[in-house]
């Protein structure tokens, strides 16, 4: 197989990101990642790689799989990346709102935790059993 660049089997991406190989197939699965073949061995390449790279990204950031794809998808269309940022820019806009929602439930919750916790130790401390 005569590929231009370096290429990378699928347990060199795995240690690389550490991830298992089958996330790798998951990926795949969802057609993120697209390695050729060589008998019934991935040959991977280094599109391949940016492409597993930006997609652990937009997961580990909490982006659903659409966007993930949406996104990758976006950056194989054309050569003028300012929609591609612009599109990235709002889903963090919204991933950010979603995230500073639930850090106010959060701590709407442990105030609520703290509130009974008095009561339980006062109603303890009235009962003579602290």
């Amino acid at each position: 197989m005569s590929q231009a660049g370096p290429t990378f089997a699928i347990s060199d991406l795995a240690r690389e990101f550490d991830i298992t190989p089958r996330t790798i197939r998951f990926w795949e699965d969802q057609g993120i990642l697209a390695p050729q073949r060589e008998g019934n061995k991935r040959v991977f390449t280094r599109r391949d790689r940016a492409r597993l790279k930006m997609a652990l990204r937009g997961k580990r950031l909490g982006l659903s799989l659409a966007e993930i794809k949406d996104l990758i998808g976006m950056y194989a269309s054309t050569e003028d990346e300012t929609p591609q940022l612009l599109e990235c820019l709002r889903i963090m806009e919204r991933r950010r709102a979603a995230l500073q929602q639930q850090r106010e439930d959060i701590e709407a919750m442990l105030g609520e935790i703290a509130q009974f916790e008095t009561l339980c130790q006062d109603e303890l401390t009235r009962r003579g059993a602290k």
